[in-house]
């Protein structure tokens, strides 16, 4: 299965609000193989502009530490399935664990 995997990132790692983070990871997995990683400087922060972007460049998927609800739900708009409540970890290993089927995900960090 072919996946496009966003995760939020800062210093190397997932960082835990994906509103403002300074780069996104863009992971292409195609089965539990990576196919290809791309390191992307988001646009601007402004409701509805990260999942619109993320949608326009395929992603399939997003991994993140917290996110409000209504992100949640421009993201599911935008046909890209959330994952919040992850640790603290490398985008690959993240985006490897998802595809495992084995990703942890505890509370979503966010509270707005």
């Amino acid at each position: 299965m072919k996946r496009k995997i966003a995760i939020p990132v800062e210093n190397g790692i997932m960082t835990g609000h994906f509103g403002h983070a300074p780069f996104f990871a863009l992971i292409e997995m195609d089965g539990q193989n990576i196919v290809k990683e791309e390191l992307l400087v988001p646009p601007p922060h402004e409701p509805g502009v990260l999942p619109a972007w993320l949608n326009s460049l395929g992603a399939t998927d997003i991994i993140a530490g917290g996110m409000g609800q209504r992100a949640i739900q421009l993201f599911q708009s935008n046909n890209i399935n959330v994952f919040v409540g992850a640790a603290q970890k490398t985008a690959t290993e993240l985006a490897l664990e998802l595809v495992n089927n084995s990703l942890t995900k505890g509370s979503n960090y966010c509270d707005h």
